[in-house]
This record gives structure tokens, C-alpha cells and sequence, in this order.
């Protein structure tokens, strides 16, 4: 085929396929047929996915769930998925392949630096998840979502951002209207399934603010299912306006927002950064390589944030916090500004350049003997 074809490996998570997702719609509108390599958990989140990308589910697993004769499987699972990969790529030669992480990036990747292909990873946190701390010293360039990114030394990264959504896009830098005596918006988000802990702490919070604060004060709040009625009942007995909802249409609330209370994935670290807003973040304390904690630093250092550990995370903390941004609109101000110089709108763009400048380096498929 005389189209350039882009081989997209990813695992099943929101923070792996966004920015896989963002990187194919860019490509294909370029011209390039592309490809997505995961496994068949992964495959029951590629919705969102141009229907002009082909999916190819490969075998892979992960030593993280299943008992001990799952676990055993893995090793074998994953070379059969090596091996499938591999043979793909001899019948229909890609001209790049990408990583961005997870279990199911394995075999394309693997399969990519066997062949001699050029190829790259795509690292959305911090610090190097596991699958790409094994491939980032063998594939050709390292973008990195994250800055500053943890590398292995000698190893340097090219600082890329992480994709954002187009509707997220469209309220880049959108105006900020600092706090003051009218109604404003708090928004509470803990990540694709919520977060318990917010749950628990920040109506307690809202619930020590002073009554001149409460009254001009709206708060829109992610809950797990579990959590929601006792989150509504905690903002009804205090007769705060409060809308908890499982999902929350995350560009709209935060563009309204004058404080947003997250946790510090590097999805929502680039949404509050990209549209510019004052925000408390709660790095998840159970993360192996404490991740969350390294997506916030940048913000937290240009004074746009706020970190909170979870064992600091108590309600007369939190609403110390909250209340010293809501009360001053000159801080809060220059924090949406910090916030917002954070922000790389352009990543899509940026990935988009690195995958053809590898492919500008690289032999046609006709030039290549197999």
C-alpha cells in the first residue's frame, strides 16, 4: 500500500489511550493509515477511536492480577504476542512505531526493535511507567508528557506534553475570573472512577468554611457510585449548592471553576494546566513509583498548585487551603496564570512531529529486504 502506515501500541487505561487516541486522529488526517496494537482488554476502550484505524489485538498480560498459574502463563502469553507482532510487521511494514505504556504495548513494541524499525515511546507521568522503563534505552526517541520526566541515566527525553481532548483544546486559556463576592465554582475530580478520600474530606472541608464563603460557593464533585449519596447528603446538610455526579464534563466545569480540588494523574494535570486554573492536588499515595506526586511538580513549582499528600490531606487542612485561595483573588490569579504557562496545547502537534521525523530517517518499505 503506498500509504504510510503508523503502528500505535497501548495499553487499556484512560492516561495510555488518550493520548494514543489524539496521536492516530492526527496522523490519519495527514493521510497515514494507522494501526492499534493492544491486547483484548484494551480493545474494550478504543470507542473513542477513529472507525479508519485498524485494531489489532495481540496476546499480553500482566503479572499485577490472576493467581499463580496466571501468573505463570504470562511470560508465554506475551512472547506469543511478540511473535504475532512480529510477523504483522513483515507483511505489512510500518513505518514508525509508538508506545505510550501498559502490558499490551509489549509485543508491537518489542517487535519494532526486533525488526529495526524506528520507534518511540510516549511516557504521560513523571516517572517511567514499567513497560517503558524496559523499552526506553532501545527505541529511538523518548517523548515525554511530563516535565521534568525521572529517565535512566545518559537518557535524554524530548518534552512533548500529554494530548489533551479537542473540547479541552477549544478552552485553552480561557479568562479566569478570580474569586470574589459572587457565586463560585469549586470542582472536586478524582480520575476516571473518582476517589474516595475526596469524597470523604472535602464536604468535611467545605463544611469549616466560614458562612460568608459558603454562601457565594458552588461545587461540582466526582463520586464513585458508592460514595455519591453520602457526599449529597453532607452538602445538603450544610445547605451548600452541590452537583455529584459520576461523570463530570471535565472542560466545561474547570473552565467555570475558580479552584479545582484532583487528584494529580497526568491526564488531569494537563487539562487544569492547558485551560489555567487554581488547583489543590492529592497525588495517590498507593502509586509504585509515587508518579502523581512527580506530575505535580512542575505545576506546585510555578506556584500553580498546591500538593497535598493524603496523610496531610484532613479536612481542617483543606479547607485552610481553600479558603486562602477563595478569599484572595490576586494569588489566585497569578496561580491560573502559573498554571496555564504549564500548559502544552501543542503536544498532539509535537508527537505528530517526532513520528515523521523518524519516518524521515527511515527506508521505504520497497527499500527493504525482509
Amino acid at each position: 500500500m503506498s500509504e504510510k502506515l503508523l503502528v500505535i501500541a497501548a495499553g487499556g487505561t484512560g492516561g495510555h489511550m488518550f493520548p494514543a487516541q489524539a496521536l492516530a486522529e492526527a496522523m490519519l488526517s495527514l493521510g497515514w493509515r494507522v494501526k492499534l496494537s493492544t491486547d483484548a482488554r484494551g480493545a474494550r476502550y478504543t470507542s473513542g477511536f477513529p472507525d479508519a484505524v485498524e485494531i489489532d489485538v495481540v496476546s499480553s498480560a500482566t503479572f499485577a492480577r490472576g493467581g499463580v498459574l496466571t501468573k505463570l502463563a504470562v511470560p508465554f502469553r506475551i512472547l506469543g504476542g511478540v511473535l504475532a507482532a512480529f510477523g504483522a510487521m513483515g507483511r505489512d511494514r510500518p513505518r514508525v512505531v509508538v508506545g505510550f505504556g501498559g502490558y499490551p504495548a509489549i509485543p508491537a513494541v518489542a517487535a519494532a526493535i526486533m525488526r529495526g524499525l524506528p520507534c518511540m515511546i510516549h511516557e504521560q507521568n513523571g516517572v517511567l511507567g514499567r513497560v517503558n522503563q524496559l523499552f526506553a534505552k532501545r527505541v529511538h526517541k523518548v517523548a515525554c508528557g511530563t516535565w521534568p520526566t525521572k529517565l535512566p541515566d545518559g537518557l535524554e527525553g524530548v518534552h512533548t506534553g500529554n494530548p489533551v481532548r479537542g473540547a479541552v483544546r477549544e478552552r485553552a486559556g480561557a479568562q479566569y475570573i478570580p474569586p470574589g463576592d459572587y457565586l463560585m465554582k469549586l470542582v472536586v475530580i478524582g480520575g476516571s472512577q473518582g476517589a474516595r478520600i475526596l469524597s470523604q474530606v472535602v464536604p468535611k472541608a467545605v463544611a469549616a468554611l466560614p458562612e460568608s464563603l459558603l454562601a457565594n460557593l458552588t461545587i461540582v464533585q466526582q463520586a464513585r457510585d458508592e460514595d455519591a449519596e453520602s457526599v449529597r447528603t453532607a452538602y445538603d446538610d450544610i445547605g451548600v449548592r452541590a452537583q455529584v455526579l459520576g461523570f463530570v464534563d471535565v472542560p466545561r466545569e474547570f473552565a467555570e471553576a475558580q479552584l479545582i480540588i484532583s487528584r494529580s494523574g497526568a491526564s488531569s494535570v494537563a487539562d487544569i494546566s492547558v485551560i489555567g486554573r487554581p488547583s489543590v492536588l492529592v497525588p495517590l499515595a498507593s502509586a509504585i513509583r509515587d508518579e502523581q506526586t512527580a506530575n505535580a511538580r512542575a505545576l506546585a513549582d510555578a506556584g500553580g498548585a498546591i500538593v497535598m499528600q493524603e496523610n496531610d490531606f484532613t479536612p481542617p487542612a483543606l479547607a485552610q487551603v481553600i479558603e486562602a485561595i477563595l478569599t484572595d483573588p490576586i494569588d489566585a490569579l497569578a496561580a491560573a496564570t502559573a498554571a496555564l504557562s504549564c500548559g502544552k496545547p501543542d503536544a498532539t502537534e509535537a508527537l505528530v512531529a517526532l513520528v515523521e521525523e523518524l519516518a524521515a530517517g527511515a527506508p521505504k518499505p520497497e527499500e527493504t529486504t525482509l
